[in-house]
């Protein structure tokens, strides 16, 4: 499986209560908080979900 750095670039405030979670699960809850985590199919979905707030490289 591929690793992925996500990055938190955006801030959750005024986004939906769902989206605030998501961005916990990810261990990120500051901007610009970065976690190294495997790439599987849930991780994906979560980073789906809050693609918006966040950077996503391979590494």
């Amino acid at each position: 499986m591929s690793k992925l750095k996500i990055t938190q670039i955006k801030s959750p405030i005024g986004r939906e209560k769902s989206q605030k979670l998501t961005l916990i699960s990810l261990g990120l809850n500051k901007l610009n908080r970065v976690k190294i985590v495997e790439g599987n199919d849930s991780i994906k979905g979560m980073i789906n979900k809050v693609k918006h707030l966040l950077k996503v490289e391979e590494v």
